[in-house]
């Protein structure tokens, strides 16, 4: 279907458990709660920007947040096999989301896109991105020549991403949009009002206290962690990474029609 199709919710929800984007999602249950557990241990590579303190240190915690929000199986006895994410959770996130970009398109706020899966969510992102500039929001255009240790912090299509190697980069690090908000401030421009993202990306702008919401898998919790502290105010669970970018396409159209946006191809 394309963009400018918009699905209803049911099919939606069809859509993505047929293409595996939530359902019976790729991502083993044994590495759900591998990640888990190493968030709770303090594994600050597993906190995605976040400042998570000692608030999430029993692992049975973070299951449980990722079942509820997320829709992972809540039996601490399964460990291996297949894992899930609620296709009607997933549609329940894009609706809260939709309603705070309307937000942004009403009052023309200035939004800042990044992702660190460009392999899967980067045309979401644009978009977006696009709708929102149709609608009268500024697109904020990162400054050049920043960089971090993973390589340069470049903007396509309106996104923000992560480039080593002259190959776009998947990167889970909060440094690359420490990056950007610190060249804003340097330069004197304001900051966003709104930051759409995921990974690192949108863990880093949360924490810092700006309007904060991404995408995130079910085996990367801090996202979902976030949301339930306040810290970001939405957090859309999906498989990040599915076999075709194209597959996301019903999503963002939904996405885009439930917040009243045009998509502009």
């Amino acid at each position: 279907m394309p963009i400018p199709g918009m699905p209803s919710r049911t099919e939606l929800v069809d859509h993505l458990v047929r293409t595996r984007i939530a359902g019976h999602v790729a991502t083993p249950r044994e590495n759900n709660l591998s990640h888990y557990r190493q968030l709770a241990n303090g594994d600050r590579n597993y906190w995605l920007g976040l400042e998570l303190g000692d608030r999430w240190s029993d692992e049975q915690d973070v299951l449980a947040v990722m079942a509820e929000r997320c829709g992972v199986s809540d039996d601490p006895e399964h460990r291996y096999g297949q894992d899930t994410i609620d296709p009607e959770l997933t549609v329940d996130a894009l609706e809260r989301l939709a309603a705070r970009l309307r937000k942004a398109a009403d009052g023309e706020q200035r939004v800042l896109f990044a992702t660190g899966h460009p392999g899967g969510l980067l045309d979401v992102h644009r978009a977006t991105a696009a709708a929102l500039r149709a609608a009268g929001c500024e697109i904020v255009v990162i400054p050049d020549g920043l960089r971090t240790e993973e390589g340069y912090v470049m903007q396509f299509a309106d996104v923000a991403v992560l480039e080593h190697g002259a190959t776009l980069w998947h990167t889970h690090s909060p440094e690359p949009m420490r990056a950007i908000l610190n060249g804003l401030q340097a330069e004197g421009r304001p900051l966003p009002d709104l930051v759409v993202a995921d990974h690192g990306w949108a863990g880093c702008a949360g924490r810092l206290g700006i309007d904060s919401v991404g995408y995130a898998d079910c085996n990367d919790p801090a996202l979902f962690l976030g949301e339930a502290e306040g810290t970001l105010q939405v957090t859309v669970p999906l498989d990040d990474h599915v076999t075709s970018p194209r597959h996301y396409d019903p999503l963002t159209a939904y996405l885009l029609g439930q917040a009243g946006l045009t998509a502009t191809g």
